[in-house]
């Protein structure tokens, strides 16, 4: 019965996993979903969320992740090091092929620069621009949650013969 219980929660409240290199907008976004009857995981960058995703017992439904996602220094995908600090859409990518059936936000405070620096399309994942209000970030949540998960691939680049494979 304990697990029925369970199950009907995690309708009823999904779990949204907020990743924002600025503590200030984790605790705002956290606040807001709280306060709407969501539960609400946190991470401070791309690592500590691969980690979440990998790591999490329960279900996450739905990340709402920062565009830039500054890494402390570049690093690769490796076998010692599985959880690489990555910008926001590369997090999405990756999260989703952990988690099927993850929906997908991004954010920032600079949405056309930060989508064409990082060669996104307006249109192609649900997008927010900071700042934002309590109503268009619930909504927002709301619609995506109602709608499929997204299926993201990684771009077939032309590869040297010594490129290092960023998926393990």
């Amino acid at each position: 019965m304990e697990e029925q219980r369970n199950g009907r929660s995690s309708e009823i409240s999904p779990t949204i996993l907020v990743v924002d290199d600025e503590l200030p907008v984790i605790k705002f976004c956290k606040a807001l979903l709280e306060g709407s009857g969501f539960t609400v995981l946190e991470a401070d960058d791309s690592s500590e969320a691969l980690k979440i995703c990998t790591q999490h017992q329960g279900p996450i439904d739905l990340l709402l992740t920062d565009l830039v996602l500054p890494p402390p220094a570049f690093q690769l995908a490796t076998s010692s090091n599985q959880f690489p600090h990555v910008n926001g859409h590369e997090l999405a990518v990756r999260a989703t092929m952990i988690r099927s059936g993850l929906r997908i936000i991004l954010m920032s405070g600079n949405p056309d620069k930060e989508l064409a620096s990082h060669g996104i399309k307006r249109g192609t994942l649900p997008f927010l621009a900071k700042p934002f209000e309590r109503d268009r970030l619930i909504a927002l949540v709301q619609n995506v949650l109602a709608q499929p998960a997204p299926t993201l691939a990684v771009e077939n680049r032309p590869r040297a013969a010594n490129d290092t494979d960023w998926f393990g």
